[in-house]
């Protein structure tokens, strides 16, 4: 499928300006097949950079465009399809550039969010997955102890985990962290301004926040 777009995108059209909109328009995709049920959330693309980093949020006829002349790779899908007379393509919902992007590096801020972001919503002990209201955090080494609320000393942790650890070393509980925590050495630039909770679940693994974390 990705191979008939891609050639779609590099016929003689490809090589005139407005090349981008023309191989869209030659796969036979059109707006008025987006699924109308699905929402302005649903025509939202979030496009990542080669690192991973979120750059900006596209509507699905630039990812699409993208996509067919090689720029992109989809990471993450809707539940839906764009259709036309001849191909049926998944509605991505996370693409990520083939070529790295160079943008300043700004600050992470320390958030229980962020924390969540940079695990990537997996406990640091027994390494499930889990959603939002099935994690917490868990100081490495325990406050008791003379632990700090910083970056290289909190982990992600599911409520089990967190229990049985309780105020011991992860040496003295029998538990070994899946990595050593560090502080992320980007943050996107991006400002996303639908709500929350209106948010894809399917972004949730790629962006960071802006809730400061009590120290």
């Amino acid at each position: 499928m990705k191979k008939a777009l891609v050639e779609a995108a590099r016929g003689p059209a490809a090589e005139a300006g407005g090349a981008g909109e023309r191989a869209l328009c030659s796969t036979g995709l059109s707006p008025m097949m987006f699924p109308a049920h699905g929402g302005r959330i649903m025509e939202q693309v979030l496009l990542l950079n080669l690192s991973y980093e979120p750059l900006k949020v596209i509507n699905w006829k630039k990812a699409i465009t993208l996509l067919c002349l090689g720029k992109v790779e989809v990471i993450e899908e809707y539940g839906r399809d764009i259709r036309s007379v001849t191909l049926t393509i998944r509605l991505p919902s996370v693409v990520r550039l083939l070529r790295m992007v160079k943008r300043p590096r700004r600050p992470v801020r320390f958030s229980r969010q962020n924390i969540y972001a940079r695990d990537r919503h997996r406990c640091q002990y027994c390494g499930r997955r889990l959603p939002l209201e099935d994690l917490t955090y868990d100081h490495v080494l325990p406050r008791s102890r003379g632990g700090k609320t910083e970056w290289e000393n909190i982990v992600t942790c599911c409520v089990t985990c967190n229990r049985k650890k309780g105020g011991k070393t992860p040496e003295e509980a029998h538990m070994r962290l899946i990595r050593t925590p560090s502080r992320p050495t980007w943050v996107p630039a991006l400002r996303v301004t639908i709500g929350v909770k209106e948010i894809p679940t399917t972004w949730r693994d790629y962006l960071y926040w802006n809730v400061e974390l009590a120290r």
